[in-house]
């Protein structure tokens, strides 16, 4: 046998063995990427969904049902798992009223359990993390009496 074509053929073996491990490493950094990338999404969404949520309690504090309610119809479109817990907080600090110190609303969405779907991410971080947004307004109307 050629002693040049049994060391090529090594060499392709050799080769093989090396795409499978790094393609295997890049497969699961591109994973990881994609999970990252959405749980970003679903942040900026119920950030959205907050902002809104606030934009109205700063005009109708009083109404905590219609805030909340604000807050759901923006998140709704994005998060569609039917088990996702998400919960909204509403408070306020001062009066629920424009006056001469400065009153303001929080609102705060939490999804408490976004799914990680990375491999092996599990095992470092768990299956699931949570995800926070709130938002700080000013309240402007109506004035207090």
């Amino acid at each position: 046998m050629n002693p040049k074509k049994t060391m090529k053929l090594k060499e392709v073996g050799q080769s093989m063995v090396e795409l499978a491990l790094v393609l295997t490493i890049l497969l699961v950094l591109l994973a990881g990427t994609i999970d990252l990338g959405h749980a970003f999404f679903i942040w900026l969404a119920m950030r959205d969904a907050a902002q809104e949520g606030a934009a109205y309690g700063s005009i109708n504090p009083t109404d905590s049902g219609g805030i909340i309610a604000r807050v759901q119809d923006n998140y709704d479109e994005v998060i569609v798992d039917p088990l996702a817990s998400v919960d909204v907080f509403v408070s306020f600090a001062g009066p629920k009223c424009l006056s001469a110190n400065p009153s303001t609303i929080t609102v705060q969405v939490n999804y408490n359990n976004y799914p990680i779907t990375m491999p092996f991410a599990g095992l470092l971080i768990g299956d699931s993390i949570p995800i926070h947004a709130t938002i700080n307004d000013s309240i402007i109307a109506p004035e207090c009496p």
